[in-house]
């Protein structure tokens, strides 16, 4: 089974120096129908104004991934890291224990554009941590590539937690096709452009669930940019 999650039907807060789109459950925004899907938690699609942010707060128990799409996000937390990311470049951080950070853009007239990620850890309690790499334009173009994974392979930042990430680009004729194990769910989630998904037209901000289905077939790009999930089901 396929379902389509379109971007306008996503939860919305606007706080004026933060407009964010919810795919699922978060903060005010309740949709019993929506509170994850597997062991995905969160994603938010997250425009911050220039020179605001979010103050030191806290999480615990945790894979947050961050994916910038525009501007840089100014990272600094309680574990003594203390960084910028920018497009093309994937940061993780295990809340486990306990972990407080800030997010910022210190631009003085760019937004900045970025995906929070939430996924459930495969343990509670685990001890906090990070992880940035940076993954070049060509290495996405025309195909998946792996940019998150338990064991770290290929380069991939490390999840703790039982899921892969891809990050693809892909304009006319390039395509790319991805085996889901039996048991295993897929999401998609496209962060620009135009895509075809099985055949279904996705656009900005549109996902696709998978559950039950044996692969994912991504073609027809028009300047789309996404990422895809195997997830583990809860």
């Amino acid at each position: 089974m396929i379902t389509l999650r379109r971007a306008d039907e996503r939860g919305l807060a606007d706080l004026g120096w933060l407009v964010s789109r919810h795919s699922f459950s978060f903060s005010d925004y309740h949709d019993p129908a929506h509170m994850g899907f597997g062991n995905l938690r969160v994603i938010n699609e997250d425009r911050i104004a220039p020179g605001t942010g979010f103050g030191t707060h806290g999480h615990r128990d945790m894979e947050i991934v961050s994916y910038v799409l525009e501007g840089a996000l100014a990272h600094r937390d309680s574990i003594g890291n203390g960084t910028a990311i920018v497009p093309g470049e994937v940061q993780r951080m295990t809340a486990g224990t306990g972990v407080r950070h800030s997010e910022f853009n210190h631009a003085e007239q760019a937004t900045t554009h970025f995906l929070q990620i939430w996924l459930l850890p495969a343990a509670a309690g685990l001890a906090p941590g990070y992880e940035q790499k940076a993954f070049a334009p060509t290495e996405r173009r025309g195909r998946l590539r792996l940019v998150g994974a338990p064991d770290g392979r290929d380069g991939a930042v490390t999840l703790h937690a039982d899921a892969l990430l891809y990050a693809g680009l892909f304009d006319g004729p390039e395509s790319a096709r991805l085996v889901l194990p039996p048991g295993r769910l897929g999401y998609v989630f496209l962060a620009r452009g135009m895509l075809t998904v099985n055949g279904r037209a996705l656009s900005e901000g549109d996902a696709a669930a998978f559950d039950g289905e044996p692969a994912i077939e991504l073609s027809g790009g028009q300047g789309a940019e996404v990422l895809v999930f195997e997830l583990a089901p809860r």
